[in-house]
């Protein structure tokens, strides 16, 4: 059985997803990957921030697109292409039950972390539903009060 590598690899998270969504429902999903294209998340070369997972076909396919993987430069010339879409794998009751929850108004499936699971490349994803702006100046001032409330705390100590 082969050693766990000591520079386990971070995962590698999309804060803005929930700033800009209210997220009903997170699943797991395998992501299909080539060689190049998992050494650079290895690396963290990913950024998940403008991604979003379209279901379509009939039986349904889910399909990860806009997701920047970047470069992996000792691949050289046999490397990817750093936003092509990609398949996603799940289980196809699943991706039926996720494809009539997008089918309402207002409702997407967005990317939230990509990780390493026994060796496998993870990505959790969720059901969401837009934020509007009152909704986030509400989260802002929280944030900010909650920051207030440890900063005061911190100099009773």
């Amino acid at each position: 059985m082969a050693k766990k590598q000591a520079n386990e690899p971070r995962t590698i998270e999309n804060r803005k997803a929930r700033f800009d969504y209210h997220i009903e429902e997170t699943l797991e999903v395998g992501i299909a990957l080539r060689g190049s294209e998992v050494k650079a998340v290895r690396a963290g070369t990913v950024s998940l921030g403008e991604g979003y997972v379209l279901v379509e076909g009939n039986p349904p396919t889910m399909t990860l697109v806009g997701v920047n993987i970047g470069e992996y430069a000792p691949a050289g010339g046999l490397g990817h292409r750093a936003t092509r879409a990609r398949a996603l794998l799940a289980h196809r009751r699943e991706v039926v039950k996720l494809a009539k929850r997008i089918e309402q108004k207002g409702m997407t499936i967005v990317p939230l972390k990509l990780y390493f699971k026994n060796g496998w490349a993870k990505l959790e994803i969720g059901v969401a539903r837009g934020k509007s702006k009152s909704d986030k100046r509400q989260a802002i001032g929280e944030r900010e009060a909650q920051r207030d409330i440890d900063r005061a705390m911190s100099r009773r100590r």
